[in-house]
């Protein structure tokens, strides 16, 4: 590697990914602590099995609807404003989940949260190509959302100790809960409105080589996609592949938010106390964090694509469909561990595919747009859990309904065309290392 090219990234990686981390782990950290808060809140509210599976993920359609339109203004108005003024508006919604009295409540306010969360997501992955060459994105990003197993590992236990607070000052322990938990987001607003930087050339904490460096060689990859694809916004928007993608990335949210908005009450039916649930819950999340990291890496070290997600497809539809079939609590936490694996291994593989065929205003939107549609199983993983635990009494037919998303994904993967070389910019057009 030349040494400008690992001094500069170097840089970049130290500088951006360990904050953005940390901001997605309070995202999501506030996006699924109701399956904590759910413990006790159900109870107190009176929430049914299905309308707490619709409550937590209508939170994606009012997702969807903003989505594009968030990313596109990110793109606009530049990072540093946008995201800072998703994470304050998230902050208070969150923290207003404290204030429902029941079911209508309930889904207004996670209505209000994916409204204000449209575009954080998609917004960091753009923003990322901006920073990264094609062949470091799927450890970059796998390192990025590495924070979600993470919020999961350290927030979960957390989450189920302040339920222990219950009473005090007069307010549920779930209510706590939500008002703690929303805090971090409205500090990390303003953070990030000093903090990041929206695009290489104005990095003044870079030298002046490296960021000329950066500059030209990020310049050239999109100018070899535009060559290839020269795909515009309202092609993105409709564009194929784009929409088979969405399709990939459904099946990966389904397996995602089927397991992560229950799984606290699947461990819960072992016969734990609440803050033994929490903890208890957090081991699946160890293994996908490890299984993220690891398995980009391997996808970039190989420059493969497919393989990779394909084969961690097969992975999260054995581990959730195999937990089904055991009834010993260390067995099964086996089989969802294995799930989680795969789950989490296929996302920041998956997206090495829209970023190496699309760029600009175009990445903004079709990024977007597979985020949005692919969210959608936000909706239908939780809602489809709850739904069948109602009509059944158990979560088999939930946990196989979303193992089978996991294999349509797989399919689609496999029956895709991806050009990894548009992942890199023609040796003999880069600038040489100064």
């Amino acid at each position: 590697m030349d040494t400008i090219e690992k001094r500069t990234l170097a840089k970049v990686s130290w500088r951006l990914v360990p904050f953005l981390m940390l901001c997605y782990f309070i995202a999501y950290l506030d996006r699924v602590n109701v399956s904590v808060a759910a413990l006790t809140m159900n109870k107190d509210l009176a929430i049914s099995a299905t309308a707490y599976g619709f409550g937590a993920g209508v939170f994606f359609f009012s997702y969807f609807i903003f989505e594009v339109p968030s990313n596109l203004a990110l793109e606009r108005f530049g990072a540093r404003r946008w995201i800072a003024r998703i994470m304050l508006t998230w902050g208070l919604l969150s923290g207003a989940m404290a204030l429902v009295r029941g079911e209508y409540s309930f889904y207004l306010v996670r209505v209000l949260l994916g409204a204000a969360e449209a575009g954080f997501f998609p917004g960091i992955i753009f923003y990322l190509t901006l920073w990264f060459p094609g062949s470091y994105r799927a450890r970059i990003v796998g390192w990025f959302m590495a924070a979600i197993p993470l919020s999961s590992v350290l927030g979960l236990p957390i989450s189920g100790l302040i339920l222990g607070m219950h009473g005090l000052g007069g307010l549920a322990g779930w209510q706590w809960l939500f008002v703690i938990e929303a805090a971090p987001a409205l500090i990390l607003a303003g953070a990030v409105w000093f903090y990041l930087t929206d695009r290489p050339e104005d990095a003044h904490w870079l030298d002046p080589e490296e960021r000329t460096w950066l500059a030209r060689r990020l310049a050239q990859e999109a100018q070899q996609k535009q060559e290839v694809h020269g795909i515009s916004v309202a092609q993105a928007l409709f564009n194929p592949k784009v929409l088979a993608l969405s399709l990939v990335y459904f099946g990966a949210v389904a397996a995602n938010y089927g397991i992560a908005f229950w799984l606290p009450q699947i461990v819960k039916g072992f016969g734990l106390s609440n803050a033994a649930t929490g903890f208890v819950s957090a081991v699946p999340y160890v293994v996908g964090a490890i299984g993220m990291v690891l398995w980009s890496r391997s996808s970039d070290e190989r420059m493969e694509r497919k393989g990779h997600t394909a084969v961690a497809f097969l992975i999260a539809a054995a581990g959730i469909a195999g937990s089904t079939l055991v009834s010993d609590p260390t067995l099964k936490m086996v089989a969802l561990s294995i799930g989680a694996f795969g789950v989490f291994a296929v996302l920041p593989v998956f997206w090495t595919f829209p970023t190496a065929f699309l760029h600009g205003a175009a990445a903004a939107a079709g990024i977007a747009v597979i985020n949005s549609v692919g969210n959608l199983a936000g909706f239908f993983g939780p809602f489809i859990m709850g739904w069948l635990k109602d009509l059944t009494g158990n979560f088999a037919s939930g946990l196989w309904a979303i193992a089978a998303c996991a294999v349509m994904g797989m399919v689609i993967v496999l029956l895709l065309r991806h050009d990894t070389h548009l992942e890199k910019a023609p040796p003999h057009a880069m600038p040489a290392a100064e």
